[in-house]
């Protein structure tokens, strides 16, 4: 297949490209940067709509995971609105673009993100749940609406809304080993908000999953079956580690430190099933959370 992947430098998007590389795919990589462009590279300018339609006839899929990092800094208005632009003008502007195209690829596969559920406590959140209220929520809407809009063109789309996604290599959960093999990591808040989350391989081959399968289309939960609350996450971890973990983060503190974002991503609870990945038939990988530490720990 021809893929164009977005946010090929990003944590999944590094790690996507690889792999559909020895899987025998062509891979294209849409980038910012102008100048030393490789042979494999296209130069895109989204907020300044600037693309060379041409170069993406002939396409297979799309793979878009474009977006400014949420969990950088904190969240004034002007970071508020790269995140929000970032995700629903790029979106936008590309599937716009597709349209275009005298051979438009036959689906677009689209990151976002499980903010689109907002804090929910304990309930159960199928792709069929309402969306929640507050900024995350309105983000992943539009995000997911400018998304949509590939479909007029006979693309399938499909909407990747991502747990916590566990690597070594990158993201939260690489910030968070560090206090934790210091042996003062700890429950953030009063620790029962429910955290869903799914391993970097897992992530990787659900993408193969969506390629592959006609069957999967439209909003998708990417989390393991079995979430847990961030009390379980915590000693599960420390388990694994052999490390204490007594050593909370108050919610007052959360966000005394890290603003509003501590509501959005530390405190609220989002307790999702990937009902529609279960119906397609994907087999997960790493569905439990102990054995899923050791895999990526690499301990026995």
């Amino acid at each position: 297949m021809n893929i164009l992947v977005t946010g090929s430098s990003g944590l999944v998007g590094s790690q996507l490209v690889t792999f559909l590389r020895e899987q025998g795919h062509a891979v294209f990589c849409l980038v910012r940067t102008a100048t030393h462009l490789r042979d494999h590279e296209i130069h895109w300018n989204p907020l300044e709509k600037k693309l060379d339609a041409a170069k993406l006839e002939k396409l297979d899929a799309v793979v878009h995971l474009a977006g400014e990092s949420i969990a950088s800094g904190r969240w004034t208005n002007e970071k508020k609105e790269r995140i929000r632009s970032s995700r629903v003008q790029g979106t936008q502007f590309l599937c716009d673009t597709l349209s275009t195209l005298n051979d438009p690829p036959s689906v677009l596969i689209s990151a976002s993100a499980m903010g689109y559920y907002g804090n929910r406590g304990s309930e159960i959140l199928t792709e069929e749940s309402a969306a929640g209220s507050g900024f995350l929520p309105n983000v992943a809407c539009e995000w997911e609406n400018a998304a949509d809009t590939a479909s007029s063109n006979g693309i399938r789309v499909v909407k990747l809304r991502f747990g916590i996604i566990l690597s070594p290599q990158g993201g939260a959960f690489a910030k968070m080993l560090v206090p934790f093999r210091m042996g003062i990591g700890g429950r953030i808040g009063n620790g029962q908000q429910y955290m869903s989350w799914i391993v970097l391989d897992d992530v990787i081959h659900i993408i193969k999953h969506a390629l592959q399968n006609k069957q999967v289309e439209g909003a998708v939960n990417i989390s393991t079956p079995t979430p847990v609350t961030n009390l379980e996450f915590t000693k599960t971890l420390g388990t694994v580690l052999k490390r204490p973990t007594i050593f909370p983060l108050p919610g007052t503190l959360a966000l005394l430190a890290f603003g509003e974002m501590a509501d959005d991503l530390l405190l609220a609870s989002t307790r999702m099933e990937p009902a529609s990945l279960l119906k397609t038939g994907y087999a997960f990988r790493h569905p439990m959370l102990k054995e899923a530490f050791e895999h990526l720990l690499n301990i026995e």
